[in-house]
């Protein structure tokens, strides 16, 4: 069964539009990418990282 968008309505007045499946299953794999993406950037930030003090270690024990 594939919901459309629906709105709910709070007796506080407060009203939710909640998305279709389709708009949810797009927003949670973009969510979903741009976290794997994070995680990737970071990975890449830490190597070159290690990277660098590697050579700053070999630099400084020759000097």
């Amino acid at each position: 069964m594939i919901k459309e968008r629906y709105k709910e309505e709070y007796e506080e007045g407060l009203e939710l539009l909640w998305p279709s499946d389709k708009e949810d299953k797009i927003t949670r794999q973009f969510y979903k990418d741009l976290s794997n993406l994070s995680k990737n950037i970071n990975y890449s930030k830490k190597k070159k990282l290690k990277l660098f003090e590697q050579v700053f270690r070999i630099i400084r024990s020759k000097g």
